[in-house]
């Protein structure tokens, strides 16, 4: 059995949001986009200037597809989720289908739909009727859905950027034919809260408060625009609060590739008819 990892969360919905990534361990931008293709943008030659820009020049693409990947550790256990789907940077909208690692408490995908401040999570509990949506506010998750969920959605992971503190030119790559530039440094997710702003800014504002290590490694990739085609980051946090205790820290390691920029994006906000709304946790009496 893998150890489980404890979050502090306010309501229900964000337990069972929470949930998601303790079942697997216990078995962008505000910037307004230009025409898609637009090749205006040009990668900065400052490597920290490069990475902070990565977010708004991204976000002018207009869409992108997104593959996702997140890893959690936790002393000798270990847990992998994969996604696919994309963001729609002009609608600030987009959709992730995840597969559930085994031993999870769900089976089969959580479908997760992201806007600014809010995610939609579909078969994401036992409880929670098949073919319905669980609406959550970022705000009630204590890592602001950076990982709860078993992924970073694009605009988050792009938006992090934006707290670059450190950047190093580490090489060159090229993937699918397109040559990128290798960067690597850390990042605060404070400073790019309150670099992102808004709505879009609470995620990352949440995660600041919670993970422990508040300098997070990343490394990221970027083309001669400078889009963001690649970034790793890499998240810790108690699993147990207050614990400082080696075999209690959890280690997440996230991944998101963009591809196919300026292609459309099939996401849209569920209906109302189709959220569940959780009952609240009676108080027990005095």
């Amino acid at each position: 059995m893998y150890p489980i990892v404890k979050h502090t969360v306010r309501t229900s919905a964000a337990a069972a949001t929470a949930a998601l990534l303790v079942a697997a361990l216990t078995a962008c931008g505000s910037s307004e986009p230009r025409k898609p293709g637009s090749s205006a943008d040009q990668l900065s030659a400052d490597p920290l200037t490069a990475v902070r820009s990565a977010a708004d020049i991204t976000g002018r693409t207009g869409s992108a597809k997104a593959v996702t990947e997140l890893t959690t550790e936790s002393g000798d256990k270990k847990a992998v989720f994969k996604g696919a789907g994309g963001y729609d940077y002009v609608k600030r909208i987009g959709r992730l289908d995840i597969d559930v690692p085994p031993g999870a408490a769900t089976t089969g995908k959580i479908v997760e739909v992201v806007l600014p401040g809010t995610v939609y999570l579909q078969n994401s509990g036992a409880k929670i009727p098949e073919g319905k949506w669980v609406k959550l506010d970022i705000r009630q998750l204590p890592d602001g859905n950076l990982v709860s969920s078993g992924a970073t959605d694009p605009a988050s992971a792009a938006g992090a950027l934006r707290g670059v503190v450190s950047a190093e030119l580490v090489g060159s790559e090229s993937a699918g034919g397109v040559e990128l530039k290798h960067y690597k440094g850390t990042l605060d997710l404070a400073k790019a809260a309150e670099a992102t702003g808004g709505r879009g800014g609470d995620g990352l504002r949440m995660a600041a408060q919670t993970f422990t290590v508040k300098e997070v490694p990343y490394e990221a990739w970027l083309d001669g625009q400078g889009r963001l085609h690649r970034v790793t980051e890499t998240f810790s946090f108690a699993g147990v609060a207050g614990s400082k205790l080696p075999k209690d820290q959890v280690k997440v390691v996230s991944t998101v590739q963009l591809s196919d920029f300026g292609q459309p994006v099939q996401a849209a906000e569920p209906a109302a008819s189709e959220i569940y709304s959780m009952k609240p946790t009676a108080s027990p009496s005095k």
